[in-house]
């Protein structure tokens, strides 16, 4: 999981590095050549896009750092905690769900993720298989059971 994320985080550097260094440019140099740049919506707009890109490319950077201080043997292998695959159990409706634990940056509802930061993730966070676990969500109160957890140190050793 680590090393998907690591991959993700370089695609997008890469993706826009590229738009900074060659697109961006273009577009601000293309859209100054329209005259009066107080009223250039254009230029507006390609600025504020390399500002973005700036900030984005600066926020990622931060994140690859991040994710390398992530020594998989501090990561308990008995809990949830961040790469945790946690199948879970809503006591009130009878109905179990499947999650992975990521980071923010890299929800995908559609494949079961949630953020370590979401709700959910915060009041999962620690919680052994067979554990009741009461967690407020914006919809109210709810109690989940821990049906079955596999952490990250647990798939990494399943690979190797």
């Amino acid at each position: 999981m680590l090393e998907a994320i690591k991959a993700r985080i370089s695609d997008e550097v890469e993706a826009l590095t590229r738009e900074l260094n060659v697109e961006l440019p273009d577009r601000i140099k293309k859209a100054a050549e329209l005259g009066d740049l107080r009223e250039n919506s254009e230029y507006k707009s390609a600025l504020e896009r390399q500002q973005f890109v700036q900030a984005r490319i600066g926020h990622l950077a931060w994140r690859m750092s991040e994710l390398s201080k992530i020594d998989v043997k501090d990561i308990p292998s008995d809990r949830v905690g961040f790469g945790s695959t946690v199948r879970v159990l809503n006591v009130a409706t009878d109905e179990e769900t499947t999650f992975t634990i990521v980071a923010g940056d890299y929800i995908d509802l559609d494949a079961g993720h949630i953020s370590l930061d979401s709700p959910l993730g915060r009041g999962l966070l620690g919680a052994r298989q067979g554990d009741d676990v009461d967690i407020t969500l914006p919809a109210g109160e709810r109690r989940f059971r821990v049906v079955e957890l596999t952490t990250l140190p647990q798939q990494l050793a399943a690979r190797g």
